[in-house]
């Protein structure tokens, strides 16, 4: 029998935003694939109805507030020390904000960049001590179409996921002597809690015209998570700077 490329035996990934959605699902994924894999957010109790889905053992619950980027260093290093090193590092954690620019607010624009930028960066400085991840490893940022593809109302949101685009980019030419990998995986709509509120709350007309606009229809979580392993895994040894596309074709329009 082949070997499954995918197989993430031996690997500790730590996964933000684990608590629901592409998070959720991704560690869920990368739990059957192997991985130990310790999940952070700010929910202990979400937290802990994603651990219970985790397959084999040796996974943890760390809760984690990424509003707090200036703490990331010494939390994750402190991690470091109670798991051991890490090969993987899955950033989904992130914030979203739908406003027209007219009515975006410094503190709004002080939020969005913080958690969805800094906190990236921040995270990315602590994963690549050597106490943390001496490597080879892989980081995987979870962007958005958004930061691809213009859309009204949009533009803090899109800004703060195209630049996780650029900083992945740099990162990946300043690590790659370490054999550290950085990608970017960039979703469109995809089937989760938050997708939900929206087809609660927008207008009928507005959210069919949405789903239109995704050729292939609404995406699943796990067809995020999906790339997202492949980029971790052997699958993924050959690619570093990279956005994987995962949209269903809204951006080949």
């Amino acid at each position: 029998m082949a070997a499954n490329p995918m197989d993430l035996g031996g690997a500790t990934v730590l996964v933000t935003g684990a608590s629901s959605g592409i998070g959720r699902d991704t560690a869920v994924l990368l739990s059957s694939l192997n991985a130990r894999v310790v999940l952070s957010g700010r929910d202990r109790d979400r937290l802990q109805e994603t651990f219970v889905r985790l397959e084999g053992d040796g996974h943890r619950v760390e809760p984690f507030d990424f509003n707090r980027p200036e703490e990331i260093h010494d939390w994750l290093r402190a991690l470091a020390t109670n798991v051991g090193q890490f090969t993987g590092l899955v950033h989904a954690a992130g914030i979203e904000q739908v406003s027209p620019i007219k009515f975006v607010r410094l503190k709004d624009a002080d939020e969005v960049l913080r958690v969805n930028v800094v906190s990236s960066i921040m995270l990315a400085r602590a994963f690549t001590q050597k106490a943390c991840c001496a490597g080879p490893g892989s980081m995987v940022l979870l962007s958005s179409v958004r930061g691809l593809v213009g859309a009204p109302s949009m533009s803090l949101y899109g800004a703060s996921k195209a630049a996780l685009i650029g900083l992945a980019k740099s990162l990946a030419m300043e690590l790659a002597p370490r054999r550290i990998r950085v990608n970017c995986v960039a979703a469109a709509c995809v089937e989760t809690e938050m997708l939900a509120r929206s087809r609660e709350l927008a207008p009928q007309s507005e959210f069919q015209a949405l789903e239109r606009a995704h050729p292939l229809g609404f995406g699943a979580a796990r067809d995020v998570a999906n790339a997202v392993a492949f980029l971790l895994a052997d699958t993924g040894r050959w690619i570093t700077g990279s956005t994987l596309t995962v949209d269903g074709g809204y951006s080949a329009q």
